[in-house]
């Protein structure tokens, strides 16, 4: 990324978050489903969402300036990015993700951030996914969106990696088996066992049921850092989203326990937000390690190359990374040795 310039330049960052809340007020509100593939005005939106012009008027002006909508003669009009991934039941929606999870839990979790760099925060107060997932109502409401937001991406890893030859997978921290389910779907094969907190597993038992896998998508509950996983039988083990939440010293551990449950010849699959070796970016995976760092002080930022290091060392061979959503995530993935 170019660096910055320009007094305008730093304006753009600092004003970020007011561009970000008027995408999630325009979501909470349905906005963009309401303006699919049809221009309407102020007057008339106001009138179907049931609040005031003066207020939709500000809000639709704010979408507008950074891009979301357009405006001509008077009415306002959804962009290509905003009908194709902000209305609801769209195929690539997800909107659901953002509202939900970005909005409603991230954002305020962020302001932990000063205190945990500054070490000013006492640890007992710093909110931690194990603390999260212990709230009923909050995992419900984080799963929820999290499962849509896992769904876009397991399709992308099962055509990046062969499961084909894979009859029993361990997903540990799977969360409601978004990844799980779409593994299953191109696999007709597997059977996946997801191990995850109890109050994950309520929502997941009840979406893997709706997709039709509850004979091939187990869940076992329980903390990942306990390490009571099931003992071995596993061609492959996936992490998904894990190794940014949890304290950096416990990375070789998930690995080591990984391979110790895994097949002679079967693979462990890392995916997760990282950053390029060099350190410059992506930025939406930095700001994504930024926020896992508000969560945990003691996360670790981490690199491919460092990723596959501690696979390696480890035992797995044939260690290979790739990009899984571009600019943000990537997977490492290595080879537990033919015996």
């Amino acid at each position: 990324m170019k660096q910055v310039q320009k007094a305008e330049e730093i304006s753009n960052i600092a004003f970020g978050f007011m561009a970000s809340k008027a995408l999630f007020v325009a979501l909470h509100c349905n906005l963009f489903s309401l303006l699919s593939n049809k221009s309407l005005s102020s007057n008339e939106i106001a009138h179907l969402v049931k609040v005031p012009e003066n207020r939709i008027s500000t809000i639709c002006t704010a979408l507008t300036s950074i891009g979301l909508l357009s405006r001509i003669d008077g009415l306002y009009k959804n962009s290509i990015g905003a009908e194709k991934y902000l209305v609801k039941g769209a195929k690539y929606d997800f909107g659901d993700y953002l509202r939900l999870q970005i909005d409603r839990q991230m954002y305020g979790f962020m302001q932990q951030l000063e205190g945990v760099v500054t070490n000013n925060m006492d640890n007992e107060y710093i909110d931690s996914y194990a603390k999260w997932m212990n709230n009923e109502k909050e995992a419900e409401l984080y799963s929820e969106s999290q499962h849509a937001g896992s769904l876009g991406p397991g399709l992308t890893l099962s055509r990046l990696i062969d499961f084909s030859k894979v009859n029993f997978l361990l997903d540990v921290a799977g969360g409601t088996g978004g990844f799980a389910i779409r593994l299953c779907e191109q696999n007709p094969n597997l059977k996946v066992t997801i191990l995850d907190f109890p109050n994950v597993i309520k929502l997941g038992e009840k979406k893997v049921y709706e997709a039709g896998f509850s004979d091939r998508i187990k869940f076992i509950g329980g903390d990942a850092l306990d390490y009571n996983w099931p003992n071995k039988g596993f061609d492959a083990v996936l992490m998904s989203y894990l190794y940014n939440g949890v304290p950096g010293i416990e990375i070789p551990k998930l690995a080591s326990k990984a391979f110790s449950v895994i097949n002679s010849g079967g693979f462990y699959v890392v995916h997760d937000f990282m950053v390029e070796d060099d350190r410059n970016g992506p930025h939406l995976a930095a700001l994504w390690q930024l926020q896992h760092l508000a969560f945990t002080p003691t996360a670790k930022s981490i690199t491919p190359s460092w990723v596959s290091k501690v696979l390696k060392e480890q035992g797995f061979i044939k260690v290979k990374n790739d990009i899984l959503i571009p600019g943000m995530t990537k997977i490492v993935w290595g080879f537990k040795p033919k015996i």
